[in-house]
């Protein structure tokens, strides 16, 4: 019997959360940002589809990326250098998280990222706690991601490509700003062939929580992330 959140409850061991579903912890409760970043702290996401009830997951193995490990295929080896693009970092967090909502998923049928989903992370954004890193050609938004920041921690959060590559090209950037701020691990929750492909591992749950806590502690203190333009983040090393 799962447990059911109230606005008094905080969250079960957890060790308590369900192998099939893999993570399934609790349901119920609400997505104020006192409990998201409660939950995050934790190891703990929402995830739940339209007409359900709130979700909270830990699953176990926890896809994670370490910066420094960051895959680069030939094919977007030539993209990243050939340019073209202009990669920016929180200047439209509302218009990308409705583009992830809007997006076609493979296998899936309609979005978990819910208005009111939508609505609690531009919440975090305006906090400085959630992030967007954008892809844009010629003037257009073509690609990106979002996630929240909580000390040297990031928890990716979902992404969208409108052109080939271009959320790889998002992911690439994140991955080199993150590592020049010492960032140590970028959750991906769970595994997915396409987050494999750029490095992403699977790491048992005890060991994510470790590292988790440990960078979680570390800071900087939230806020808006600096770079306008982050493209030179990639050209500069190129």
């Amino acid at each position: 019997m799962l447990p059911w959140l109230t606005a008094a409850h905080e969250f079960p061991p957890l060790a308590t959360a369900l192998s099939e579903p893999n993570g399934l912890l609790a349901v119920g409760g609400d997505l104020a940002p006192e409990r998201l970043l409660a939950a995050y702290r934790r190891g703990i996401f929402p995830w739940y589809s339209p007409g359900e009830p709130i979700l909270w997951w830990s699953p176990d193995p926890r896809m994670v990326l370490f910066p420094a490990e960051f895959k680069v295929s030939r094919s977007l080896g030539r993209t990243l250098r050939r340019g073209g693009y202009e990669v920016r970092l929180d200047t439209a967090f509302a218009r990308v998280i409705a583009a992830c909502a809007q997006t076609p998923r493979r296998g899936q049928h309609g979005t978990w990222i819910v208005p009111e989903m939508q609505a609690a992370y531009r919440h975090l954004h305006e906090l400085g706690l959630a992030h967007s890193v954008e892809t844009w050609v010629d003037g257009e938004l073509v690609g990106g991601l979002y996630g929240i920041a909580l000390g040297r921690m990031f928890y990716g959060e979902s992404m969208f490509s409108w052109r080939s590559d271009a959320s790889k090209i998002a992911v690439a950037h994140l991955a080199r700003y993150l590592e020049r701020l010492g960032f140590g691990m970028v959750d991906c929750q769970m595994h997915t062939a396409h987050l494999a492909s750029l490095g992403a591992r699977e790491i048992p749950r005890d060991d994510f929580i470790a590292r988790l806590d440990a960078l979680v502690a570390a800071g900087p203190a939230p806020g808006p992330w600096p770079a306008a333009d982050a493209s030179h983040l990639w050209h500069s090393a190129a």
